[in-house]
């Protein structure tokens, strides 16, 4: 039996049982939280001092496509037609097994690095089971928890083949990876689906997938943006045949209805916000405030590291003061001034990136908070630091002030992955040295279109296709 106890820390609970701590002790044991007091005491701990730190719940990544993580920064001037074009039918193909190894990996460990313990990871370019396989690979090796959804690519079809929206989830893959390589539902990396849903795929496909999904009894998950709908009635549909569920995720979602998303809400889905990207790519106002009208709340992705950065707290804050931004501006509109009282806290802001990350993939009774009982997933900021000093309101200072280089020590299921501001994980110069091979070859490879659009539909396929 292994105990540590972190000593006279700031403690963000984010448990609104246990309230939050000005100076508290975390016991944990193993990989488990034991207790969270005033003050532990115990004999046989090894202790860790926790002044001068915030200590709290890791972050829960709850929607980024970790494969691209060679490409950082290419997508960061592109719309959404000139990545689905370049990215998906012009550099993922070049895309090796080993290729989604190596971005998979020092994606996670970044994730890591960035105080995030908990990743969904939506892998949409898996054309051969080895892909596949070597993106879980990469994940266990890291030592992150993560949701892995297993998704299809998006190639342009060639002479003969069939579009995209008219090819089903492929069952055998989700019956292979849930007998043999993802069996355990209670690992640190667990399987779930990642699908075309019906505003990329035709009636037919998303219906099949999602009866797919529910058979195999997996969180499932879909997008919605960035363009019209191949099915516009399609959520309503699928709704109406009980098909949507509180295992159905929803990302980004903008031009949903309100009806639609009330229906989807209803339901019991859940909704992924990943803001930066939605504010790039034209996919208009974040769900957010429509969300907390409909007394719900969204979880919060980054996304794609090809255009915007990884991080959690930078996620956090685009989330919090652009829904900010937009009730200023209806206050503005309705009343000739400015709001009397802020819209949106602090505190609800870390809700999205925790306790509700955690809810959106079914594990709120294992991680997102500090609770005894729960896996000691958890994250130590240092507050001495000059950005996060002096430290007058933690919740607020997470929100607003801290960054990457305050994250001190990180513990995923009780293992310390990150100490005294380094990674455990060895021969991480090796690995980058590999990645950048990797970005060099693929980038060679390919001629990107700056003016692409929208790949066409092919003909037969339109928004009313039913079968």
């Amino acid at each position: 039996m292994s105990r540590i106890l972190l000593k006279s820390g700031t403690v963000i609970t984010m448990d609104r049982n246990f309230p939050n701590l000005s100076k508290g002790d975390v016991l944990l044991e193993d990989d488990r939280i034991v207790a969270v007091g005033p003050t532990i005491e115990i004999s046989d701990a090894e202790i860790i001092d926790a002044t001068n730190t915030i200590v709290m719940p890791g972050f829960v990544n709850a929607h980024i496509h970790t494969w691209q993580t060679c490409l950082r920064g290419i997508a960061s001037d592109w719309t959404m037609p000139e990545y689905l074009h370049n990215m998906h039918a012009t550099i993922g193909p070049n895309f090796t097994p080993d290729d989604i190894y190596i971005s998979n990996l020092l994606g996670a460990l970044n994730q890591l690095n960035s105080g995030t313990t908990t990743i969904v990871d939506w892998c949409h370019n898996t054309p051969t089971a080895a892909h596949s396989d070597r993106a879980i690979d990469a994940l266990q090796e890291s030592g992150i928890r993560a949701l892995f959804l297993n998704g299809s690519p998006k190639p342009d079809p060639k002479p003969g083949e069939k579009h995209f929206s008219e090819i089903p989830y492929p069952r055998f893959e989700i019956e292979r990876l849930s007998r043999d390589r993802l069996s355990a539902r209670d690992a640190l990396v667990t399987l779930g689906m990642a699908i075309l849903g019906p505003a990329y795929s035709i009636y037919g496909v998303s219906r099949q997938d999602l009866q797919l999904a529910r058979e195999m009894k997996m969180l499932v998950s879909m997008h919605v943006g960035g363009g019209a709908m191949v099915v516009p009635d399609g959520f309503v549909r699928l709704a109406d045949e009980n098909l949507f569920s509180d295992k159905a995720n929803i990302v980004h979602g903008n031009n949903l209805p309100f009806d639609q998303l009330r229906r989807l809400i209803d339901c019991g889905a859940t909704i992924t916000v990943t803001p930066e990207v939605e504010y790039q790519m034209g996919f208009g106002n974040c769900l957010t405030g429509c969300l907390r009208r409909l007394g719900a709340a969204p979880s919060l992705g980054s996304d794609i590291e090809s255009a915007v950065g990884g991080d959690m707290f930078g996620v956090v804050r685009i989330a919090l003061q652009g829904q900010r931004h937009a009730d200023n501006l209806e206050v503005l509109h309705e009343t000739g001034k400015g709001p009397e009282h802020i819209s949106v806290t602090c505190q609800e802001a870390l809700e999205w990136a925790t306790i509700n990350g955690a809810r959106m993939i079914g594990l709120d009774r294992r991680i997102g908070s500090l609770t005894p009982g729960k896996q000691a997933d958890l994250v130590m900021l240092r507050v001495d630091d000059l950005n996060l000093f002096p430290l007058l309101d933690p919740v607020r200072a997470v929100v607003t002030q801290a960054g990457i280089g305050n994250v001190d020590t990180v513990f995923v299921a009780g293992h310390r992955v990150k100490r005294s501001g380094k990674l455990s994980y060895r021969n991480l110069e090796r690995r980058k040295e590999q990645l950048a091979e990797t970005s060099r070859r693929i980038l060679s490879t390919v001629r990107l279109d700056p003016h692409a659009s929208t790949p066409a539909l092919p003909k037969g396929a339109h928004a009313t296709e039913s079968a």
